[in-house]
């Protein structure tokens, strides 16, 4: 009995463990071949595994790189919310006003670096090639309900419960993200994002 509950718990860990790899190869290809050059051969190439292992666990490319993006968003929004546990505990009471700005700028500096780099890029990349694929859209526009449904709700939980504050939040960190692929610029970001928590604090106030 034991011996048959270990093979499918260790058949479990090497699928998630090739899951997993082919996942993390797929944001690779994406970030330095683009779309069109994440084809099913590079990604397995890049990931040290066959292409059937690629068709078994994900089917289509379009699956593989929608799945593979969405996974480094939710990985990346967990992230997010265990630092933001940490600088603002649940039940704890916000009395000042200081201390909400200093909440607010460290959760939107935290999303505005989750928004950013390889994931960015990918994302991108893949937004662009959906214009013109309606495959590719059928698949990605679900993801992005997904994740913009988890960015939302990070924001009213630690920036604003206000739905256009929400919205316009989500604008400037997604919009950065943009503008950080090709300029970055670390000193304009922290003044942009402070600028904007001053400014939620000033409607909180109002």
């Amino acid at each position: 009995m034991k011996v048959a509950t270990r093979r499918p718990r260790k058949q479990a860990e090497r699928s998630a463990t090739t899951r997993r790899a082919l996942l993390d190869a797929t944001i690779a290809c994406l970030a330095d071949l683009g779309y069109a050059g994440t084809t099913s051969v590079a990604v397995a190439e890049r990931a040290g595994l066959s292409r059937g292992a690629q068709l078994h666990h994900f089917g289509t490319r379009d699956q593989l790189v929608v799945a593979a993006v969405e996974h480094l968003a939710q990985e990346r929004m967990r992230r997010v919310r265990t630092e933001m546990s940490r600088i603002a505990p649940q039940g704890a009471q916000l009395q000042t006003l200081t201390t909400v700005t200093q909440e607010r700028e460290a959760a939107l500096g935290l999303l505005a670096e989750a928004l950013s780099g390889p994931l960015y890029a990918a994302s991108l990349e893949l937004w662009v090639a959906a214009r013109s694929d309606p495959g590719l859209r059928k698949e990605l526009v679900p993801a992005e309900e997904r994740v913009n449904a988890e960015l939302a709700e990070i924001c009213r939980t630690y920036i604003s419960d206000d739905p256009i504050e929400v919205r316009l939040t989500l604008d400037l960190v997604l919009g950065r993200g943009v503008a950080r692929l090709l300029t970055p610029r670390p000193d304009r970001q922290a003044e942009l994002l402070t600028g904007w928590a001053r400014l939620l604090n000033g409607s909180t106030r109002g």
